[in-house]
């Protein structure tokens, strides 16, 4: 009997055990584009709650083992995640729609592995393709604008944008320092990893998939230098059948009065039957005027870009190439007023230019050589790259990826640089080209209509009690434009021109990883060279004076002479000082060799730890060759009555640079899954910030070389996050605590011997702690509401630096400012955006509120908040052909986001000169400032084959 119950038993379980087994079923399926009907290639299918899982194929099928009361789970990048039970069906198809939302998708920046947002402990935001293509911006950061903690100044136009996230922003006055902190990415390497002129190479086209960007977080182990965050721009790839789009793009710029064309094309597809390679092909044309139009183009050229892809079971390869040739002018500043309530001056508005008019003129590289300064090519800026990405899967866990580009690229500045009042009356007008002592009057000559504007007359005067003892009098029928911004003045333009600035750069991002059942192991190197030889960068090369006013006119100047002779002080195109006193040069190898590791642990199915670690290595090796300016001669013409080619340089020697600086940088993070829709993450993070190329290329003598030493800046970040995501709602909270440390401050100064003196160097600290929201709620599967939102307070824990008085250190007074705010850091910013897209129609609307600032250190007076609005309609009148308007700042609001200061060229240069007691004693003392783009109206029509 006792035998028999063991048969029975064992029987009975191999029953059950054949029953279990027998619920085991194949399903297969196949996964398309909601919208397209096209197939989707690469879609994770997962049995839930388990790990068995596979990925559809090239024709979007898959087939995958499962019971019938399972659920499938469909995930795929910019796609929304589907859930499906199973129910006893043996074939299970699925229509995947562009997630809108988008903090389930899949993201590949900022972390040691793919994951999605709610499985990752980092801080990141995304835009995928549908809603760029239903954007109009103004420059590819002008995308980032709406992701909550990041501040974008795009006031400049399409290039020289400022970025910056969680206050990490020392310096962010400057648009040169625009990518300091951040590391501006495409396909997932640097731009250019110089961090100088960065957004000069990158344009986000309909070739653009997808834009990812951390905040803070694990930018430290996986950024280049770059701590403050990473923002990738990835590129489209083509799938297992042919697609194309073709837009073309009308608008209105500069509130409706200048044209804008553009025409973007992309097309892919597969190369061969099974679709194993495949490619994609993308790339613009445009032409506009500008929002502010210079009299010629503000912006023209384009790129075309190219990937090609193998597909193969155990792993990728892509092949990816891209030339870029566009000119782009940069927006100025406007005369302003009235420091409480800030105003554009009477006769002047959002869409005037203050550029060069058409002007080209040979300009000479000191003694042996000459360059042309063209202003219509404006900023020029030149790219060719290769580059080449490897994924492979080498089995039982092991994976190795690498990243590889090398490019070309050149640039060349020929534009005005710090376009501000420039006092005819005053001393420096005369100083700065050479033309002090030259005694007699000056009289100022509108080129354009022939108009004399003034005279001025430089005489000796014994008894001016400081410097050269000249005066300058300005004469008594004096009309010079723009009395009401500064009286006797002309605007100052500079020829700020580079003859060249050519790199050559290879970048290679290597990694190596080891999965096992709970955990992963992560191993990589970052390596990048870059050579670069600048001509002429950084300096002005002749000097124009221009009427102030939209579109200025240039302005002739001659000298009656008190020895009775009449001199030419502009040549025949306008220009004083042609060649100034030469052209420096400098060549320079940045090599960069990195290493991190990376250690993540899936304690259970709730908890997630990852550790970080990076070593950088960064030596910059080089000269800097400072001209020797020349004694004043008759002239290249040698004409001594023509004075604007009097003086000139010689190359000077070269000042040899060899700098190492080496950081270490550490992050670790924890998430926990409360459950499958909320997730906690706490993250902390110190990273370190390496001096860039420009550190160096600024040390133009001797003295600055052996008294500037390299020491890089920390960047300490906590963070912690709540996520949820269910059918209807998306929220992502983000509290923030970031310190920046070691800040120098370096100032040089005259010593009583006639040498100089570097005061002792300050270091300053930041700190800014704050809270980010970002989320969205669909009401309806066409009606979404997304929005973004950052508080934040930042505060400058210590700030000082030196005030020089007499000639030598005893009389310097340091000036302590710790303890104000933080200059130029919003303690609001946020977005609306309400989004529909019906089954024709569609549109959306986005209200950006940015928060007032303070405009310098010294906390002298605040940059007012303001709210701008654009407005998105169109209409699908078929799969393949729609129609779009896109109406930028629809109100024309004015907001400001940069600024210079009083008293003209060069005090308004110093914004820490205006003080709190200066705008008490001065409320409506004029200054410059730059502001959003004024408003503007595109039309896109867009069709697909």
């Amino acid at each position: 009997m006792k035998t028999n119950k063991y048969i029975f038993t064992l029987v009975f379980c191999l029953i059950m055990n054949m029953t279990s087994f027998a619920q085991q079923t194949s399903i297969v399926g196949t996964i398309t584009d909601a919208e397209t009907g096209q197939p989707l290639p690469g879609v994770t299918v997962l049995v839930k709650g388990t790990t068995n899982g596979t990925t559809t194929d090239f024709d979007g099928n898959y087939s995958i083992s499962a019971s019938s009361d399972d659920l499938l789970v469909f995930t795929y990048i910019g796609y929304s995640r589907q859930e499906v039970p199973i129910n006893g069906s043996s074939t299970i198809n699925a229509r995947m729609a562009v997630d809108n939302q988008q903090l389930d998708e899949v993201i590949v920046t900022g972390v040691f592995d793919k994951r999605t947002r709610m499985e990752s402990s980092v801080a990141i935001s995304s835009i995928g393709a549908k809603e760029i293509a239903r954007l109009a911006p103004t420059s590819s950061a002008d995308l980032l604008k709406n992701m909550p903690g990041i501040y974008v100044n795009q006031a400049r136009g399409e290039v020289w944008n400022t970025v910056y996230s969680r206050g990490i922003s020392a310096g962010s006055n400057d648009n040169a320092n625009g990518y300091y902190y951040v590391s501006l990415q495409e396909d997932g390497l640097p731009v250019t990893n110089l961090n100088s002129n960065v957004d000069g190479f990158l344009r986000a086209d309909i070739g653009t998939a997808k834009v990812e960007a951390v905040r803070g977080g694990t930018a430290s182990i996986l950024g280049a230098n770059a701590p403050g965050g990473i923002f990738n721009y990835v590129s489209r790839e083509g799938g297992s059948e042919f697609t194309g789009e073709v837009r073309a793009k009308f608008g209105l710029e500069g509130n409706l009065k200048n044209p804008y064309y553009r025409t973007d094309f992309n097309v892919g597809g597969p190369l061969d039957k099974l679709g194993t390679w495949t490619y994609n092909l993308s790339g613009f044309y445009r032409r506009s005027d500008g929002a502010r139009y210079p009299g010629y183009p503000m912006n023209n050229g384009g790129q075309f870009r190219a990937n090609l892809v193998k597909n193969y079971n155990s792993g990728k390869v892509k092949i990816y190439a891209k030339v870029l040739n566009d000119k782009n002018a940069l927006g100025e500043f406007t005369p302003t007023s009235n420091w409480s309530d800030p105003s554009i001056i009477d006769g002047y508005s959002s869409s005037d230019s203050y550029y060069l008019p058409s002007l080209s003129l040979d300009i000479p590289i000191n003694d042996n050589d000459s360059f042309n300064f063209n202003s219509e090519d404006k900023l020029h800026n030149k790219q060719q790259s290769f580059g080449i990405n490897w994924e492979q899967d080498l089995g039982n866990g092991f994976k190795i990826t690498n990243d590889a580009r090398y490019q070309k690229m050149q640039n060349a500045s020929n534009i005005p640089a710090v376009v501000t009042p420039f006092a005819t009356d005053g001393f420096l007008f005369y100083a700065i080209p050479h033309l002090l002592f030259k005694q007699g009057t000056y009289t100022f000559t509108d080129r354009v209509t022939g108009q004399v504007l003034g005279t001025t007359t430089q005489a000796f005067d014994p008894t001016v009690p400081f410097g050269p003892p000249l005066s300058f009098t300005p004469g008594t029928n004096n009309n010079f434009p723009g009395a009401n911004v500064q009286e006797n003045s002309l605007f100052f333009l500079p020829l700020f021109g580079s003859a060249s600035v050519k790199t050559n750069e290879f970048m290679d991002n290597f990694t190596f990883s080891k999965k096992f059942e709970n955990m992963n192991f992560v191993a990589g190197a970052f390596y990048a060279k870059s050579d670069q030889e600048n001509i002429g960068i950084g300096q002005d090369h002749g000097i124009a004076v221009g009427t102030m006013q939209d579109q200025p006119h240039l302005v002739d100047i001659s000298l009656a002479g008190l020895d009775g002779n009449t001199y030419a002080v502009t040549d025949p195109n306008g220009i004083m000082d042609v060649g100034r006193a030469g052209t420096n040069i400098s060549s320079f190898t940045k090599e960069q060799i990195s290493w991190f590791l990376a250690w993540e642990w899936k304690v259970n199915e709730k908890l997630n730890l990852d550790v970080g670690l990076r070593h950088e290595s960064i030596n910059f090796d080089g000269y800097n060759s400072q001209a020797i300016p020349n004694e004043e001669s008759a002239g290249r013409d040698n004409d001594p009555l023509t004075l604007y080619d009097n003086f000139g340089g010689t190359e000077g020697p070269n000042l040899h640079i060899d700098q190492t600086v080496k950081t270490a940088s550490f992050s670790t993070g924890l998430n926990y899954k409360l459950n499958d829709n909320q997730a906690l993450y706490v993250r902390y993070s110190n990273g370190k910030k390496a001096p860039d190329l420009t550190f160096y290329t600024n040390q133009t003598s001797q003295f600055l070389i052996d008294n500037t030493p390299s020491s890089a800046q920390t960047v300490e970040q906590i963070e912690a996050g709540y996520k949820l995501s269910s059918a209807k709602a998306k929220l992502f909270i983000t509290p923030f605590y970031s310190v920046l440390s070691n800040v120098p401050v370096s100032q040089a100064f005259n010593d009583t011997d006639g040498t100089n003196y570097i005061a002792p160097i300050q270091f300053n600290t930041y700190k800014t702690k704050g809270i980010e929201l970002d989320g969205s709620y669909a009401f309806t599967d066409k009606m979404i509401l997304k929005a973004g939102a950052t508080v934040q307070s930042s505060e400058v824990t210590k700030f000082t630096s030196w005030i020089g008085g007499a000639d030598g250190p005893a009389d310097d007074v340091l000036l302590d400012l710790s303890g104000n705010d933080t200059e130029n850091t919003p303690n609001l910013m946020f977005n609306i955006n309400p989004m529909y897209s019906g089954d024709k129609l569609f549109g959306a609307l986005n209200i950006s509120y940015m928060g007032e600032r303070q405009a310098n250190n010294q906390n002298a007076w605040q940059m007012p908040a303001f709210t701008t609005v654009d407005l998105t309609l169109g209409y699908d009148f078929s799969q393949k052909f729609s129609l779009q308007a896109n109406l930028n700042n629809v109100f024309d609001t004015y907001g400001i986001l940069g600024w210079f200061g009083t008293g003209g060229f060069p005090a308004a240069l110093d914004r820490d000169g205006v003080t709190p007691d200066f705008v008490a004693a001065n409320p409506t003392a004029p200054f410059s400032s730059q502001g959003s783009m004024p408003r503007s109206l595109f039309l896109t029509a867009t069709y697909k084959f």
